[in-house]
């Protein structure tokens, strides 16, 4: 038996395997419901299992092929995978404080427009750089940067912006766009719970100088652990790379030598002329590359993208429906004006003179196998990792306290059901009666 032949007779088992071991099963009223998960076929498992035959652990066709999708799908340049989501934002901030970038670059006590209300580790990096996050409040139901305030938050040390579009719905793009413009700001969007979304009819990630994605489970596509920054700007691409990859200044793929053709002819710092150029290091850089193993799934995974972001839009309007039953109760989310949302969660937030609490409802919610998650950090600013660190309030947070008390999200991921989705109905409207 050759090769060709084995690998169809190995690929021919896995689908068996599949249908053994992860075929769905129907849902039955009353399991758990989880707020995200992994939705895969035996696609997935058929190009992993694949992928490692060749033994090929780092970058390589798998990666490549990945990273082709990913550019062609948001019709950009240049796409570096990487090991995470929040590598993805550790790179992209990083590559702005590059030597290479003159005048422009980023350097320490330099402020950072940033949200309090949202996932750390869009702000961890500003920390771990030395620089200054400045956190403006965000508007509610749109949970998004108030750009009212962040445009009274810029000063002459401000030089960079970088937020989310929470929860997969996008922040006023044209807004923030044109602030960056009129004071020559860096911006970065972290786009890592809005793959899909689209602001304008133009998929967010790709507005800024940078984006950044995860696919970890949670998110609209997964390889496990996983992530991409990418770029229009071949230039902070090369510095992203170098970041990523050692801080190196070569830029050869794995198993390639001498791709510039002057591998032992250059000169660099105070190096001696002709040192060899794989081992010339420009950045004080990472190892943040994606395995090959990961873009083997993401490569299955990206071509499932639209259907899935149809899945999570149509999960978020019937909850809606449910939730719409209790306006004085529930403040429900609202699409920024112009955008598309593939939303990763549906928010909602208890009505201040509720009576009941969000703790009540989650706690009711969770004993009862439907699984709710917070805004992530709620107030950052009051987490015991950033209480003593060095930022700048904007003007006041009191939408983000609001929100540190009152919200909570559920799952749109495409593996919830009508049926989960009638079990959650049943049980708020039990929720509701009880406090009647």
């Amino acid at each position: 038996m050759d090769e060709k032949t084995l690998r169809l007779k190995i690929s021919d088992l896995i689908k068996n395997y599949y249908s053994l071991k992860f075929e769905k099963k129907n849902y039955k009223y009353g399991d758990r419901i989880m707020y995200a998960g992994r939705v895969f076929d035996e696609r997935e498992i058929q190009v992993l299992v694949d992928s490692s035959l060749d033994f090929w652990l780092t970058e390589g066709r798998f990666s490549e092929n990945f990273a082709e999708k990913i550019s062609d799908f948001l019709s950009v340049k240049n796409v570096l995978l990487c090991n995470s989501g929040s590598s993805a934002n550790l790179l992209a901030l990083s590559a702005l404080t590059s030597e290479k970038l003159g005048n422009k670059r980023l350097k320490q006590g330099d402020e950072v427009i940033a949200v309090a209300a949202g996932f750390p580790l869009t702000v961890t990096p500003i920390i771990q750089n030395n620089l200054i996050p400045v956190f403006v409040d965000v508007s509610i139901p749109t949970y998004n940067i108030d750009v009212e305030m962040m445009k009274k938050a810029i000063s002459k040390k401000t030089r960079c912006i970088f937020i989310a579009h929470t929860l997969g719905n996008p922040f006023n793009v044209d807004e923030v766009l044109k602030i960056a413009k009129e004071n020559d700001l860096w911006m970065i969007e972290d786009n890592c719970d809005a793959f899909g979304s689209k602001y304008n009819d133009k998929f967010t990630g790709t507005f800024g100088h940078i984006g950044t994605f995860s696919f970890y489970p949670a998110h609209h596509i997964t390889t496990g652990e996983g992530g991409a920054v990418i770029t229009d700007n071949d230039e902070l691409a090369q510095i992203i790379r170098s970041f990523r990859d050692w801080g190196r200044d070569c830029y050869c793929a794995g198993g390639e030598s001498n791709t510039c053709g002057k591998r032992f002819t250059q000169q660099f710092g105070n190096l001696p002329v002709g040192y060899d150029h794989k081992y010339v290091y420009s950045e004080i850089g990472y190892n943040l590359k994606m395995t090959e193993m990961q873009a083997a799934i993401g490569s299955v995974q990206i071509d499932k993208l639209p259907d899935f972001c149809i899945k999570r839009k149509s999960n978020f309007k019937k909850l809606s429906e449910v939730f719409a039953k209790y306006p004085d109760y529930f403040i429900l989310p609202v699409a920024t004006e112009k955008s598309e949302p593939a939303w990763f969660s549906f928010i909602v937030s208890v009505k201040e003179n509720s009576p009941f609490s969000r703790n009540d409802l989650t706690n009711y919610f969770n004993n009862n196998n439907i699984e709710t998650r917070n805004l992530f950090a709620g107030n950052m600013t009051k987490q015991p990792a950033f209480v003593v660190k060095n930022f700048r309030i904007a003007e006041h947070l009191k939408n983000t306290d609001f929100i540190m008390n009152n919200t909570f999200f559920l799952g749109t991921y495409p593996g919830i059901t009508d049926e989960m989705i009638k079990y959650i109905s049943d049980f708020l409207d039990k929720f509701i009666d009880s406090i009647k």
